[in-house]
């Protein structure tokens, strides 16, 4: 009894009830948060942000799934055993060194015992028979428990602080958008106009020396991204031209029409798809000692990141080039805003890797957290 603790049976009821209290009080806050940001969204007419909202829950919905899943089935799972002929070291996250390190660093006390089961999560409460092994101990299940809830927690989080953020810079233009919409009539004359914005617009993007070289204009692109994002210039430029492609008056939105899409890309964005899925486990089959497979991944957003600045930073180069070579009479009609300036063809790569980013840094920082969650329990 000392050892296993007590039952429920055994437990007063003030202490159940409390615990109860509280885990019910935790969910009904956020079940009632979400209902009123989703009843904001509604009012508010932000169908994309909605179904963003939705996907959230689906996720969150996905995870408690996974939650009761382990927690009814850990003990049945740690009870299957398998020969101990297929475990090998090779596909340990530690080397046998590592484990004997730790012994004699702990002086062979009882404790080290309770190291190496935290580490490996060597017991389980069913005991095989000699030559066999649980195929995943109980308390290698608990970790993994512990790790999937942290993943989902910090994807929600990092796909919160994304549109904040998003939405925090997109903002920051509406003041452009306000000053051209206020302009009088006589300066929305198309010629007088066009040749202002866009000769402003084609000096910070084409008049550098290495724009006339392909090759120097990537190392140009990739150098102009630690700049800044968009200028006053870049944007009144990109309003003229979409204004002007799809034949709309120029008191058109544009602003709004850049939120709307921003929230369905957000839409699109959120959750965590069956790829990153199979990812996030492809992930985990690997990570045994010697490739050091999380160290080297964590690289990966930090040069997508660059790739993808560098893309953008590109494909508006490529346009302010397009101005420079146009030879008609009217210089607005020549800012054409297409797919095929951006990889293959298709802006949808760029959000697949954004989309990546999110993922893996939430991986990476759910990996750092566990981490943290085993260390302290270490040193308990």
């Amino acid at each position: 009894m000392a050892e296993e603790g007590r039952s429920l049976a055994e437990t007063p009821t003030w202490s159940v009830a409390t615990v109860t209290t509280l885990m019910v009080a935790a969910c009904f806050l956020i079940e009632r948060s979400l209902s009123r940001l989703a009843k904001w969204l509604r009012k508010t007419k932000r169908k994309a942000m909605l179904a963003a909202l939705e996907k959230i829950r689906e996720e969150l919905m996905l995870l408690g799934v996974i939650s009761l899943l382990l927690s009814q089935t850990a003990r049945w799972i740690s009870e299957i055993c398998v020969p101990s002929t297929l475990f090998t070291s090779k596909f340990y996250m530690c080397t046998e060194k590592d484990f004997a390190d730790l012994d004699h660093h702990g002086d062979g006390t009882a404790n080290d015992t309770h190291i190496a089961r935290i580490l490996v999560g060597g017991q389980s409460m069913h005991v095989c028979d000699e030559g066999h092994e649980p195929f995943v101990s109980y308390e290698g299940l608990e970790q993994l428990h512990r790790f999937l809830f942290i993943l989902g927690f910090t994807h929600v989080l990092y796909s919160f602080v994304t549109v904040v953020l998003s939405m925090i810079k997109i903002y920051s233009w509406r003041k452009w958008e306000t000053q051209a919409c206020t302009l009088s009539r006589e300066q929305l004359q198309p010629r007088r106009k066009v040749m202002r914005r866009q000769s402003t617009f084609v000096f910070h993007h084409a008049s550098h020396p290495w724009s006339k070289s392909k090759i120097l204009l990537w190392m140009l692109c990739f150098l102009r991204q630690f700049k800044g994002s968009i200028k006053k210039s870049d944007y009144m430029a990109l309003r003229l031209g979409f204004i002007t492609y799809h034949k709309l008056p120029h008191s058109y939105d544009f602003h709004k029409y850049m939120v709307r899409s921003m929230e369905d890309d957000y839409n699109g964005s959120v959750g965590i798809s069956w790829p990153l899925w199979a990812y996030a486990i492809i992930c985990i089959f690997v990570n045994v000692h010697g490739l050091n497979i999380y160290f080297w991944l964590s690289f990966a957003p930090v040069i997508i990141v660059l790739l993808v600045g560098t893309e953008l930073q590109h494909v508006v180069a490529q346009l302010a080039l397009e101005v420079v070579e146009a030879t008609a009479t009217n210089v607005g009609t020549q800012l054409k805003l297409r797919d095929d300036l951006f990889w293959f063809g298709k802006p949808r790569v760029l959000w697949w890797l954004i989309q990546f980013i999110s993922f893996q840094n939430a991986f990476e920082m759910a990996t750092f957290l566990w981490s943290l969650v085993r260390i302290t329990l270490i040193c308990d």
